[in-house]
């Protein structure tokens, strides 16, 4: 093999190296990446403005917001939500417990994530 072969081979075979090494170090670990979540779910100081805002948007709103909102109930300002946050239905309706019409009607549950969410804002005085 000639020299100019042989030092294409070796530059090849470092390049390969590097790669695959660089490749090697990549770190995934979501429990070290984001501490504060479970999951993928951010589950510390949750706030209406940072979390529970868009819950409602994308499920609630919909329905429950704009001029008539259905059955007088709105879900898209801070203090009517936190209203039906502290009197128990709130709860009683995203967790599908007995006695609440199970919400999002005629929709799946919310999501895992999204219900922690909610009831750690409630547990916490439904922080804006």
């Amino acid at each position: 093999m000639t020299s100019t072969k042989k030092s294409k081979l070796i530059g090849l075979v470092g390049i390969a190296a590097m790669i695959f090494l660089l490749s090697g170090c990549y770190y995934d670990k979501e429990e070290i990446l984001y501490p504060h979540s479970a999951n993928g779910c951010d589950t510390v100081n949750i706030t209406y403005t940072d979390h529970i805002e868009l819950i409602m948007i994308n499920n609630c709103n919909g329905c429950h917001g704009g001029s008539f909102p259905q059955a007088g109930i709105r879900t898209d300002n801070y203090d009517d939500l936190k209203t039906i946050a502290d009197n128990g239905k709130l709860a009683g309706v995203v967790n599908h417990q007995s006695g609440f019409v199970p919400m999002p009607k005629d929709k799946p549950q919310l999501q895992d994530c999204e219900l922690k969410q909610i009831n750690i804002w409630i547990a916490d005085s439904s922080p804006q």
